[in-house]
């Protein structure tokens, strides 16, 4: 099978599987896991915070942010197909935990001005106690936003005094895409989380990061959510791993989408444009066969994908390397020519 469903499936390398063996461990709910304190650590110093909380998950540590920035009587304000907006929209139908606003997005992942300023000054709502936004831009294709691009959507909240929270969940995609430190794309937030558990390669985890004062009050929120940890000094050590050797590899995934799409291009009936590949997110749409049905075809024939929104997405990683990337092509070619054999 040749996985391209998401950055997420990758496996631990081998010298990852060492360091954890190996990693000194304590006990984090009392702060005394010596990796963790580590990870942690290197993570705030990367994005240019005070300090770091490691907790299971981007969904997790999303919602850590809001509840810890956001006064109960105010309301999150995130774009409507944004990862962020899905797990928040979940977490509120199921506990309200949050009360959250969504605001469409235009191609490149970012509010439109007027919409964001008409939301944050509404007077017959809840005040906004909290702006997010995706860094990169999942749905819009692995969009790595610049300073200049999001800068105004900063400015807009700090001139009203709220909080700004960036999911970065691929934020060294970004980084490493613009060829600037991540510190600088989170430059302007208030807090922001990214994974290791995705292209960098690690199983398990991610990191938000903020003050000092945010992340002791962010340590209550994981507890109460469960998201408390003992000795995960094991796997905060291939979250270590994956920030010492796994940033500048992400070059590899992004020249590997690139020439994904530039070859898929070539196939009859189907939509790509290879000159907005940024990072490692493309997606394909066929001309006569529904994405469902496509993504379905594709499996069959051993190349996994994701169908989201009425299109097909395909996430390149380090476990997937240029021949098997020459094989997907050629299964996707030979389902795209034949579009009547396809089940729909």
């Amino acid at each position: 099978m040749i996985d391209l469903r998401s950055d997420t499936v990758t496996q631990p390398s081998a010298a990852m599987r060492a360091a954890m063996a190996a990693a000194a461990v304590g006990d984090d709910d009392y702060h005394d896991d010596p990796t963790v304190n580590r990870l942690e650590e290197r993570a705030a110093e990367l994005l240019g915070k005070e300090a770091g909380l490691f907790v299971p998950s981007g969904v997790m540590s999303n919602l850590i942010a809001a509840l810890t920035h956001c006064p109960v009587d105010c309301r999150v304000v995130a774009l409507d197909n944004s990862h962020i907006a899905w797990s928040l929209t979940e977490q509120a139908r199921i506990g309200s935990l949050v009360r959250l606003t969504t605001l469409p997005s235009d191609e490149r992942g970012l509010p439109i001005p007027d919409d964001l300023h008409a939301e944050l000054e509404a007077a017959d709502t809840a005040p906004v106690g909290l702006v997010c936004f995706e860094n990169t831009h999942n749905q819009a294709g692995g969009t790595a936003l610049t300073p200049d691009e999001t800068a105004g959507l900063i400015a807009a909240a700090r001139e009203r005094g709220i909080p700004v929270h960036l999911d970065g969940a691929r934020l060294f995609n970004a980084a490493v895409a613009l060829g600037l430190p991540a510190s600088v794309l989170a430059e302007g937030a208030d807090s922001a989380t990214f994974c290791v558990s995705k292209g960098l390669g690690a199983p398990i985890g991610s990191i938000l990061c903020g003050s000092e004062e945010f992340i002791s009050r962010a340590r209550d929120y994981r507890k109460y959510l469960g998201g408390t940890m003992r000795q995960v000094g094991i796997v905060a050590a291939a979250g270590l791993s994956a920030l010492e050797t796994g940033i500048e590899r992400l070059a590899e995934d992004h020249a590997n989408a690139q020439w994904l799409a530039e070859e898929l291009a070539r196939i009859p009936g189907l939509r790509v444009t290879p000159e907005h590949i940024e990072t490692n997110i493309l997606f394909i749409e066929h001309t006569d066969i529904p994405a469902p049905a496509f993504a379905e075809a594709l499996l069959a024939r051993g190349v996994v994908t994701n169908e989201l929104g009425g299109r097909v997405r395909l996430v390149t990683h380090l476990d997937v390397d240029r021949p098997a990337l020459a094989r997907a092509v050629e299964i996707i070619s030979e389902v795209s020519r034949q579009p009547s054999a396809v089940s729909r």
